[in-house]
């Protein structure tokens, strides 16, 4: 039987940089994966493949409705090959699985190709295609992931009524896709179809789109996503979801009690996501579940069993790559002796629609909840050099600091490659900048950065320069 340091279920995000650091930190590691690729939901049919959708649907737009005012004339019809660009999705998808698979063996990790399910708190069973195998360690991770969650009366068909695993390999152009949640799944891959010439309706429970983030966010998105056509049917409850044929039939309650029908050619459903546990047998481990399927740690990430721990979507918080990431290098790190922290409120959250939805910190319901006294700063994308250079005018930064100290609670962002500039946010709350901090430090121009700036200025005495 082999043994080792540490073995762990699950190859996404969080398994495979949780075995790379247990790895280079000297630990035998070995990791084990049920499909045939690692990278687990994100690089297989999750993070990936959707940003490479919506660049080539962004591209494809740009060529359509953009072109022509940059001078640039396209003779003949712009048409869109679905085949070719699904094919390039799985060529991203395909190196980038590679590339983990490169890792592993430079890290010198031992894969094992299978479903690990626990015998006991020390031993894996790995149930392949060729039979069973079971290895020993003195210490497991589970980073199982989660699946797409559903509504009970949904029957999910994977053919009409999908779920976002089947929308990135969509064999034709939906006429009028149904899009169930107005949260960032649906709402990117909405608008994937959309720019490729569906009809796209969002159905969204709540009375806003992105109800998670700040309020101004998804004010602006909504506003953007109506400006493109798409139609936002908010404080909506879906009450039945049945396939005719080619067709789908939802029925949902206004606010207001009526009745409303959509009549669509494909459904997606994308109403969150659920821990994935099933054939884990946690309970042979003595390993505690909550009411909600995840497993119960501490801030430690160490389930009610000393030398079992477990990371990213399986467990309580954002369910975010990146989150899963950080988790994974944490529990490495404690393995090893180490005292590392994870501060959640600087974790960011990005919607990859275009114009990108970017936060980090405290939304400003949040402070008006906890009764902090703040300030706002906000900045209009529309008022930058680069933007109109561009022709990406739409958005905002938005800045949000304490009234007394100054220091910065809470950064929120709608704009062209927000994704990427979140990250000024996240540093500078890191190291607990003020908005006078962030307004005094120099910002290259023309950049979409300067909005950050911008929204400082703003915020330390309604000081913005260029508006």
């Amino acid at each position: 039987m082999n043994q080792y340091d540490v073995a762990i279920i699950g190859s996404g995000p969080g398994g495979y940089v949780a075995a790379i650091r247990c790895a280079q930190l000297g630990m035998k590691t070995a990791i084990i994966e049920k499909y045939s690729t690692l990278g687990g939901t994100c690089l297989n049919v999750g993070c990936i493949p959707s940003k490479a959708l919506l660049d080539s649907s962004h591209h494809y737009e740009d060529a359509v409705k953009h072109f022509e005012e940059h001078g640039i004339e396209i003779p003949g019809e712009i048409k869109v090959n679905l085949e070719q660009m699904i094919a390039r999705k799985q060529g991203v998808v395909d190196q980038t699985t590679k590339g983990i698979e490169f890792l592993m063996s430079k890290n010198k990790i031992d894969v094992y190709q299978g479903v690990g399910s626990f015998k006991d708190a020390t031993h894996v069973n790995i149930t392949k295609e060729d039979g069973e195998e079971t290895i020993e360690a003195k210490n497991i991770i589970i980073a199982t992931g989660s699946k797409p969650s559903s509504l009970p009366f949904i029957n999910i068909d994977k053919e009409r009524i999908i779920t976002s695993t089947e929308a990135l390999k969509l064999k034709e152009i939906p006429k009028h896709l149904i899009v169930i949640g107005g949260g960032v799944i649906g709402l990117e891959l909405g608008q994937v179809y959309k720019r490729l010439g569906a009809e796209v309706s969002v159905v969204e429970f709540m009375d806003r789109i992105i109800p998670g983030m700040d309020g101004a966010l998804s004010k602006e998105l909504a506003k953007v996503m109506k400006k493109q056509k798409v139609k936002l049917n908010l404080s909506h409850k879906v009450k039945s979801v049945e396939r005719k044929g080619d067709e789908v039939i939802v029925k949902a309650d206004d606010k207001k009690g009526n009745e409303v029908t959509l009549t669509g050619d494909y459904c997606l459903v994308s109403v969150g996501r659920k821990p994935y546990t099933e054939g884990l047998n946690a309970e042979a481990a003595g390993v505690k579940l909550d009411d909600r399927g995840r497993v119960e740690v501490n801030e430690h990430l160490q389930t009610n069993v000393s030398n079992i721990y477990a990371i990213g979507d399986v467990v309580k918080g954002a369910m975010l790559a990146h989150k899963a990431e950080e988790e994974g290098t944490l529990v490495a790190e404690i393995l090893a002796g180490q005292k590392p922290h994870i501060d959640y409120n600087l974790i960011p959250g990005v919607v990859y629609t275009w114009p990108e939805v970017a936060a980090v910190g405290k939304t400003e319901e949040q402070l008006k909840e906890e009764g902090v006294d703040y300030k706002v700063g906000q900045f209009p994308m529309r008022a930058l050099g680069r933007a109109r250079a561009s022709m990406d005018i739409d958005g905002f930064v938005k800045i949000l600091a304490d009234k007394d100290t100054d220091e910065v609670l809470g950064v929120h962002m709608i704009g062209a490659r927000c994704a990427d500039l979140i990250a000024e946010g996240v540093t500078a709350m890191e190291f607990r900048a003020s908005a006078e901090d962030i307004s005094r430090m120099s910002h290259a121009h023309p950049t979409f950065a300067e909005a950050v700036k911008e929204a400082a200025l703003a915020a330390t005495d309604d000081r913005a320069l260029h508006i």
